[in-house]
């Protein structure tokens, strides 16, 4: 079976984003602008109530499978434990602390973009990247399926179209990227937010108003603003009221991902994986375009 032209390009694409060295990738990363400038969201789960105001504005604004008003006011959901998939990116889960018996929180999850992305570094690709704004952008045409992503993310977010069999796409939080780089408004679950248990600005000026609050009611909150170093920080920030081990999100050091995997990366593009692609691609190429002359005519169908 031969390959389309288009198709041709698409790998020749590949092929030449999987053989550029690693380093030249990381220089390029390392020139952004202050991460401290670009945008991001924190979460006060003290504030947050449970509505899901913020999953209804999610589902409407991305024109995901379409659910009716009243099955965003079902607040049976949040009995059961969650997570965002390829058909919602974001949900609202529920937790307790075991110290105050009876108290009950509420906290968004959705992709927290993170300042240095294990999605993006796992991308050989480039079809996930980290913008300046401070989102994690996702090309669909670039992605070839691969699902590195998925493996990479320490916060399990990225799902899969399995359902697609055609034109399958990752799927996840896009921070509203043209919402907020080119219409100039807050993300569609922020501006959805009665309570203003989301608050939308700078991550220099959030990390601030975190501490602020904290210093303000050290009774109130726990002393700790999650995503401002794990992982090497991320643009979406939490406030609790208790401990973050009795939450779901999980326990992470400072160090970020990519700086792991990088170092296996390194060692692998060193030896003989980039030539094998790229004579395999090749390969692919004048099997493809042999056939296509035996055939006499043969032409490209759109």
């Amino acid at each position: 079976m031969s390959i389309k032209r288009r198709d041709f390009f698409k790998l020749a694409a590949i092929a030449s984003t999987a053989l550029l060295p690693l380093d030249i990738r990381a220089s390029e990363a390392e020139s952004s602008p202050d991460i401290g400038d670009s945008y991001g969201v924190l979460v006060d789960t003290i504030v947050c109530v449970g509505c899901r105001k913020c999953e209804a504005a999610c589902n409407q604004v991305n024109n995901l499978p379409h659910q009716e008003k009243s099955a965003f006011e079902d607040k049976s959901v949040l009995k059961i434990h969650r997570r965002p998939t390829e058909a919602a990116y974001t949900v609202v889960n529920s937790f307790r602390d075991p110290a105050v018996p009876g108290a009950l929180y509420f906290m968004k999850i959705q992709c927290m973009h993170c300042v240095d992305p294990a999605c993006a570094s796992a991308c050989i690709v480039g079809a996930l990247r980290k913008s300046k704004q401070g989102p994690v952008t996702y090309d669909s045409w670039k992605c070839m399926g691969c699902r590195y992503c998925m493996v990479a993310c320490p916060f399990q977010i990225p799902a899969y179209e399995f359902d697609n069999a055609y034109t399958p796409q990752v799927r996840k939080c896009s921070f509203c990227y043209k919402r907020i780089t080119e219409e100039g408004k807050r993300p569609a679950c922020v501006e959805n937010c009665p309570n203003e248990a989301l608050t939308f600005d700078t991550r220099r000026n959030l990390i601030e108003l975190a501490h602020g609050r904290i210093m303000q009611s050290p009774g109130k909150y726990f002393d700790h603003v999650y995503g401002e170093h794990e992982v090497g920080g991320t643009s979406w920030m939490y406030l609790a009221g208790t401990d973050f081990v009795n939450s779901e999100l999980p326990k992470l050091n400072t160090k970020p991902i990519p700086e792991y995997t990088e170092a296996i990366q390194h060692g692998v593009f060193k030896s003989f994986v980039p030539p094998l692609a790229l004579y395999g691609l090749l390969a692919m190429a004048m099997h493809s375009l042999k056939k296509d002359d035996g055939k006499g005519g043969h032409h490209e169908q759109s």
